[in-house]
Parts: structure tokens; sequence; C-alpha cells
């Protein structure tokens, strides 16, 4: 795979004002071409996207949904800028989907950034201590150990952050995906404000 640096992911997000995730897999995809890169993610509307985030999204849905004979159920609070999109088809779809999600695959923040960093450390403790009872890593350098830490707490950031989940209905996408192909075709912000969700007995 092409080593992709954070310069060159900070480059490409100043030129498109992307997100910094999006912005380094379009330069994997593209293999660390600039212009491609640039091209790949207006085709895939996250550059136009991500430049519509500033906007304020104070209108939309408290979306509710009840699993299970009613053993789980969700609230979820999803914005847009303005009545008229949040009263269509599409954004009604995007906001019970988001419910669903919720109820499905238990997140339990909705970004990476809404994670305290104590917990951050504490993830990373324990996966750096995994890694060193396992013997065959005994030996490795600390760089290689820390490298190997930040590839793993990906997959913890994937697991916990509502965003970052793949999303049920089509894992290939995760659910920022689906939320940024819905900017890029209403071309209005949208976000995930907040949710809650209660299961029974727990």
């Amino acid at each position: 795979m092409t080593e992709i640096s954070s310069q060159l992911v900070q480059t490409l997000r100043e030129k498109t004002a992307a997100g910094m995730m999006d912005c380094k897999r379009a330069l994997v995809e593209t293999k660390g071409d600039m212009d491609k890169a640039i091209t790949l993610l207006r085709e895939k509307g996250l550059a136009s996207a991500a430049k519509r985030a500033g906007r304020v999204a104070s209108k939309g849905v408290v979306e509710s949904y009840i699993h299970l004979h009613g053993s789980i159920g969700v609230l979820v609070e999803v914005n847009c800028e303005t009545d008229f999109v949040a009263k269509t088809p599409d954004f009604k779809t995007l906001a019970k989907d988001i419910a669903m999600q919720v109820a499905a695959s238990n997140p339990q923040y909705v970004v990476r950034e809404d994670i305290p960093a104590d917990v951050i450390e504490k993830e990373k403790g324990i996966i750096r201590q995994q890694l060193l009872n396992d013997e065959k890593n005994k030996n490795k350098p600390a760089a290689v150990i820390d490298k190997i830490i930040e590839g793993r707490i990906g997959k913890f950031f994937s697991d916990v952050c509502l965003m970052e989940q793949p999303f049920i209905k089509a894992p290939e996408q995760n659910v920022e995906a689906l939320v940024k192909a819905l900017i890029a075709k209403i071309g209005e912000n949208i976000v995930v404000r907040r949710f809650a969700r209660f299961q029974l007995g727990a």
C-alpha cells in the first residue's frame, strides 16, 4: 500500500475542505496523486459536502425506533438547514436508518472527537499490553508497537463511533459516507446531533 504522509493529507484537505479520513482514503486509492484525489473527492461529493459543514443546521427531526417488541428503543436528533428538507422522504429515511443503526450497533459516541482523552488512552494501554503479552512482539522497537497501536485504535473508533460504523444496510460504506451522500444530493448541511439508546433491563 502506498505510504501517505500526514502533510499530503493536510494539503488535500486545504484544497478541498473534505474530512481528514476522506482525504487519506482518496490519496491511498489514487496512490498519492493529488489531482486524481481531488477529482475522486469531487465525484463522491465529499469536497462540496465538507464545505457545507460550516453552515448552520438547526432544523430537522427527532426520530424514534423501537426494536425487538419493545426491548430496545432509540431517539436520534438529525439536523438540516431548512424545514423543507426535513420533510423530504430522503431525509426522513436517513433519520430512520440512523435510528436503526443505533439500535443494532450500539455506538457510544457520535464522532471520535466526542470520546474523552482518558478513554482513548485507556484503550491504547490495553492494546499495548496485549501486544507486549505476545512473545512475537517482545523485540519489536517501540515505534513499531506504537504504529500497530494506532492501527488498532482505528478499529476501536469504528466500533464505538456512530459515524465510523459500517452502515447496517450496506456495510461497504460507513454512516458518515451515507450522510455525506445525502448532503451532496440535497445541497444542505446535515448533522447527526445526538442519540439516546434504551435497552430493557440494561
